[in-house]
């Protein structure tokens, strides 16, 4: 036989001395509240520590590439060896970005990373690594006129999008699928200026351009223009070309409205 606990209206016992403190109060506990304070004190010195690291990431992301507008963020696999012609590729449309008198900015790591260095560092425009500190994968590539290094992805991605008037996206793994639906995202949501959003690779990309229409799409999960946010193109002259129509409509320089926005990325 089941025996029910009786308890009298507004008489329930707390669950926990945190939940006695948050009725007695009406706050929230602190970190104090709950743990001994010497270790409280330990954690919250941590933890200002480690925004006090990434706002340090913040700060020489903009003090080192305010100048090298027009650029043109490049992603793609790690994995993507010099023999592929998708290196080959990266390494053609950078180059004619750079001639063009576009930066280039690269994760500065191998693969595809490695490619966008190298084609822009034959070029007359600065080749921009964005390094980051991973346990496996990463190494810096030799093609950097300016290198950057993280410890945390949040300030490189903001330095991708902020820094950037373009994106070019070749096949990559969830780090470069990461990059692409978070611009996509920025702009669709109006927190990013609009911007060329490329993908380079039909065979690669035209099964998830399928998916997006017959699935988000189809189930009004987004809007029927945001599909148009990005384009599908394999060849290097129509990539820059691409990026120069955009602009030569928009602009290249940014509005008040645009660069309140890039501050509040």
């Amino acid at each position: 036989m089941i025996k029910h606990r009786e308890i009298e209206i507004g008489r329930e016992e707390p669950h926990s001395a945190t939940d006695a403190l948050t009725r007695k109060t009406g706050r929230v506990p602190g970190l104090r509240d709950v743990v001994n304070a010497e270790l409280a004190t330990a954690a919250k010195a941590r933890e200002s520590w480690h925004v006090l690291g990434i706002m340090s990431e913040f700060f020489e992301a903009s003090e080192r590439l305010a100048q090298i507008r027009p650029a043109v963020s490049i992603f793609g696999s790690a994995r993507i060896p010099e023999t592929d012609p998708r290196y080959e590729l990266a390494e053609t449309i950078a180059r004619k970005l750079s001639e063009a008198g576009f930066s280039v900015i690269s994760g500065g790591g191998p693969g595809i990373m490695e490619a966008a260095n190298k084609g822009a560092y034959d070029g007359p425009s600065p080749s921009v690594g964005l390094n980051i500190e991973l346990p496996h994968e990463q190494t810096s590539n030799a093609y950097q006129n300016i290198s950057l290094f993280f410890r945390h992805f949040f300030p490189r991605k903001v330095a991708f999008v902020k820094f950037a008037l373009a994106y070019v996206v070749l096949p990559g793994g969830f780090g470069t699928l990461d990059e692409l639906f978070e611009a996509l995202t920025l702009v669709q949501t109006n927190k990013s200026r609009r911007m060329p959003i490329i993908l380079v690779g039909s065979d690669y990309w035209s099964g998830l351009l399928e998916w997006i229409r017959a699935q988000p799409l189809a189930h009004g999960l987004i809007s029927p223009a945001d599909p148009d946010l990005v384009r599908l193109l394999d060849d290097p002259d129509a990539v820059v070309n691409a990026i120069f129509d955009f602009y030569q409509h928009e602009g290249f320089t940014q509005s008040a409205d645009e660069r309140e926005r890039l501050l509040n990325l």
